[in-house]
């Protein structure tokens, strides 16, 4: 079971963290990612990190504002998000998979999602 929060409202340029707390699984045999949803839009890949903390990647879209990590003591990931801009509004979702990887088919635990809107 996933479950996210930090979700919230906030102004362009402004800051909020989101964590993904796990339980029910092996956490540090899986890659952890998040992904977002915007009202009539597709689900998308934001960012991933490795089993360990070395290993990340990031959409273009987020690159160098926003900052994926993880604590396998803790069983839990969080998603960083700085530099917020209005486009960056959605639901997002933590997921567990088996590798790191950018599609939705490729993860098979999903968290309930968390709101994030950015007001202009």
């Amino acid at each position: 079971q996933l479950v996210e929060s930090g979700g919230g409202l906030v102004q362009a340029g402004g800051s909020l963290r989101l964590s993904c707390a796990a339980s029910g699984l092996t956490y540090n045999t899986y890659t952890m990612a998040w992904f977002r949803q915007a009202p009539g839009k597709e689900r998308e890949f934001v960012a991933v990190v490795g089993r360990s903390t070395v290993n990340t990647d990031y959409a273009a879209a987020v690159k160098g504002r926003f900052t994926i990590g993880r604590d396998n003591a803790e069983n839990t990931a969080y998603l960083q998000m700085n530099s917020l801009k209005p486009e960056d509004t959605a639901v997002y979702y933590c997921a567990a998979g088996s590798a790191m990887l950018y599609h939705v088919r490729d993860y098979y635990a999903w968290g309930q999602g968390t709101q994030v809107t950015v007001s202009s």
